[in-house]
């Protein structure tokens, strides 16, 4: 069974924080907030068998805190497996300075995803969105500018031989023997009005490596991005240009998620771009967000192992009360998920074009 009814946004993580919460926090009142979530979801494929409406996933969610101490846990059960989404403490020093310690979304990238869709962008299955890895963050406001600063051990499970997990990290096969190891990440985001809007311009980077878990060898790791985010009454659009690589011998290297891995590029550009409009209350909706998600994977060094992704998701969100739901159309060449062999690989057959209808209705408390 294919793994890709149970991709979840990211976004979804935040509403398990009451506002109310974050409030206490401030004023220095502890608080203890249990939460969580289910949902079910839908999928027709013009690539395969379709999939029912069937229960998707079970969430718990903990945030709790007194004075300067916060913790967030979060723990996922899907069809099959179970899976932590993340894990840490953190220490407030001032309004402007927070230290984070644990497992954790690694700051990379627009945040907290570069898209709006439950489908995510392509990004997100090349490990580079929405990760989550054990790690010490150092967050810094100063005036309008937001900095990153963390070192982060390998993946969350320090195996890449574990395929069930929520986040999209290096995988250990036959063919591909590695894992994560440390890395370094840097990031820079400024806040200013624009066009009668709000603004954001950032730069991410990071370096670490990867281990041979056969031979012991290290090999680099590296990444770049630079993003852009504008809102202005109700409207969304971002735009991100992502570099990585991975100094590995060969054109490939291999990831996994949710009980599947699969090969991808081992050196690509992932541009991406997003619009999105937000109609806010509609009738008996508390809010209608719809959108167009486009993000391809462009392999640098193009060669007869190697070929362009690309993934389109246009789609719907409706919320009303503890009930967000999401309809997606999403279009995928050569994209995996979407009846392609991987992401940015080339085995020799056609690089068609495949679709999916997902509904995803969740409920989260």
């Amino acid at each position: 069974m294919r793994a890709i009814p149970f991709i979840v946004v990211g976004l979804l993580a935040s509403i398990a924080l009451p506002v109310d919460a974050s409030e206490r926090d401030r004023d220095g009142d502890a608080y203890f907030e249990p939460g969580g979530a289910v949902r079910f979801n839908y999928g027709w494929l013009d690539y395969g068998p379709t999939s029912r409406l069937q229960l998707e996933l079970l969430r718990a969610d903990l945030d709790a805190g007194s004075g300067p101490f916060s913790f967030s846990a979060q723990y996922r059960w899907y069809d099959g497996f179970d899976a932590v989404h993340h894990a840490y403490a953190a220490w407030k020093f001032s309004d402007a300075t927070q230290l984070k310690v644990g497992i954790q979304q690694v700051p990379f990238g627009l945040l907290p995803t570069v898209s709006q869709s439950f489908w995510f962008g392509s990004g997100y299955y090349l490990g580079i969105e929405d990760d989550y890895d054990p790690g010490v963050v150092l967050v810094h406001r100063s005036g309008s500018t937001t900095w990153h600063v963390g070192g982060f051990s390998g993946d969350e499970y320090g195996s890449g031989a574990r395929y069930d997990r929520y986040s999209f990290d290096v995988a250990q096969t036959d063919q591909l023997p590695y894992r994560e190891r440390q890395r370094l990440h840097g990031r820079v985001e400024d806040a200013r009005d624009w066009a009668g809007g709000e603004l954001l311009l950032g730069a991410s980077a990071f370096a670490g490596n990867v281990q041979n878990t056969q031979t012991g060898r290290h090999y680099g790791h590296q990444g770049a991005a630079i993003h852009a985010q504008w809102k202005r009454d109700g409207w969304t659009t971002q735009l991100q240009w992502a570099r990585y690589r991975y100094d590995v011998p060969g054109e490939r290297i291999a990831l996994s998620a949710f009980q599947a891995p699969f090969e991808i590029a081992a050196q690509a550009d992932v541009p991406s771009a997003n619009i999105a409009y937000s109609f806010g209350a509609n009738g008996w909706l508390d809010d209608l967000t719809c959108y167009n998600n486009l993000s391809m994977t462009r392999p640098v060094g193009h060669s007869a192992g190697v070929r362009d992704s690309w993934q389109n998701v246009t789609g719907c969100s409706l919320q009303k009360g503890i009930m967000l739901t999401y309809v997606d159309w999403i279009a995928g060449r050569n994209m995996w998920f979407a009846g392609g062999d991987g992401i940015g690989i080339n085995e020799g057959g056609p690089s068609r074009w495949h679709s999916r209808l997902n509904l995803n209705i969740g409920f989260y408390f």
